[in-house]
């Protein structure tokens, strides 16, 4: 798949110049910004969850209970925002989704308990659930003739940009001013920012609504989804299920780890920031990785390497674990950025925003569930049996790995004689 796809970037490059490279990198560029902006919200929970805690007194259920309902809005609503792009184009709803996202958040502020966050929480998440289908879909197209794989990468990384800054960015308006104050801060910003990706998209004339005979020649395909290889994409969706279930399970209860080892607010967020830090080294790294040694050995590596890191981080101090953190992010999402620039290879270029739609809705539908088990697992048997627990779910991945060998396998060979 990788190589048939190198072959098909080089044999497009010819088209891919001029006024259609500049509108494709204008796009990529406002896709990045909505990711930063999308990603960014929805890991300051994860400084924001303890604060929270503290503030109202939740116990380790209800932290995983708001998490999770986050989560479960945001996968409720990838997959029709994916269908409803097909009708009403991607920009509209990419900058509504944005804005009104910006809006709770900065709600979050004026919140007096459990029942008020848990309505916002829900309306967060439903608010950003269309960033990743409708971005990614925005991006593929635009580079449909040119480096779809580095450009759906490049996209990727942003988002974890996002998760650095924005963590930092709390807990730094957190320790002076409080966490209702950082609510204000970054949710006004996400304002202002879903204003400015409506102007850059227009601009680059990305994601308008389709032409009524497009999308009706769309509508009347005999084929709804049209999966290509609907065992490969149901693997490479099995493996992204769980990845994301150990991604957020453990991030979710990092901060309490290190709360436990003698961390305080600042240093949590400081702690946050290495890891998607990491994180997003991770993203760029191992999807050149997988260019050189393969997508099969890259997920294996990065899963190990994440279940042993979990494990070093429940015996180090504080201090060793904190060194230790940017190389857990690395492996944490470094899986991630490979499955991501793999859906388009298996699905046809007209379904792709549904298709990255059920991707993410899988994926994020079972990081909506991961906190509220591990959570409950938590109170019920204490933190560290919960994070043994996420690393046997990461160990897990390797089996899976080795049977998505045979369908990349098929789907370079039919690259190949596409091409």
């Amino acid at each position: 798949m990788v190589n048939g796809t190198q072959n098909k970037d080089a044999g497009e490059a010819t088209v891919f110049t001029g006024r259609v490279r500049s509108r494709a990198r204008g796009t990529l560029a406002t896709c990045g910004v909505a990711h930063f902006v999308h990603d960014g919200f929805s890991d300051s929970l994860y400084v924001l969850l303890p604060l929270w805690a503290e503030a109202f007194g939740f116990n380790h259920a209800q932290v995983g209970l708001l998490k999770t309902l986050y989560s479960s809005a945001m996968a409720a609503f990838q997959l029709p925002a994916g269908v409803l792009a097909e009708r009403w184009g991607q920009r509209g709803l990419l900058v509504a989704g944005t804005i009104l996202a910006g809006c709770v958040v900065m709600l979050f502020g004026l919140a007096g308990g459990f029942a008020g966050l848990l309505v916002l929480v829900l309306l967060s998440g439903l608010s950003s659930g269309v960033q990743h289908p409708l971005s990614s879909s925005l991006v593929a197209s635009a580079y449909q003739s040119g480096p779809r794989r580095a450009a759906l990468g490049t996209y990727n990384f942003t988002g974890d940009l996002g998760k650095v800054a924005f963590p930092l960015a709390v807990a730094g308006v957190a320790g002076f001013a409080g966490w209702r104050e950082a609510s204000f801060a970054i949710g006004g910003f996400g304002v202002l920012a879903g204003a400015g990706i409506f102007f850059a998209l227009h601009r680059f004339d990305a994601g308008a609504r389709p032409s009524v005979a497009t999308d009706e020649s769309v509508d009347r395909h005999p084929s709804g989804w049209r999966i290509r290889d609907r065992r490969g994409f149901s693997l490479l969706a099995s493996i992204s299920i769980q990845d994301s279930v150990v991604r957020t399970g453990f991030l979710t209860f990092l901060p309490f780890l290190l709360i436990g080892k003698g961390a305080e607010v600042g240093t949590v967020g400081f702690a946050l920031a290495l890891v998607f830090a990491g994180g997003a080294t991770g993203k760029l790294l191992c999807g050149h990785l997988a260019e050189r040694v393969g997508i099969i050995r890259t997920v294996v590596l990065t899963e190990i390497m994440t279940g042993l890191g979990i494990l070093c981080l429940l015996v180090l101090p504080l201090t060793a674990a904190l060194v230790l953190l940017p190389l857990v992010g690395l492996a944490l999402n470094g899986t991630s950025s490979v499955l991501y620039g793999t859906v388009p290879e298996f699905v046809d270029s007209q379904r792709q925003s549904r298709a990255f739609g059920l991707f993410y809705t899988l994926a994020i539908g079972a990081s909506a569930v991961s906190p509220l088990l591990s959570g409950v697992l938590s109170d019920a048997a204490g933190l560290t049996v919960t994070l043994c627990v996420l690393t046997a779910i990461a160990l897990a991945v390797v089996p899976l790995a080795f049977l998505l060998a045979g369908s990349i396998a098929a789907a370079r060979t039919a690259a190949q004689l596409q091409d």
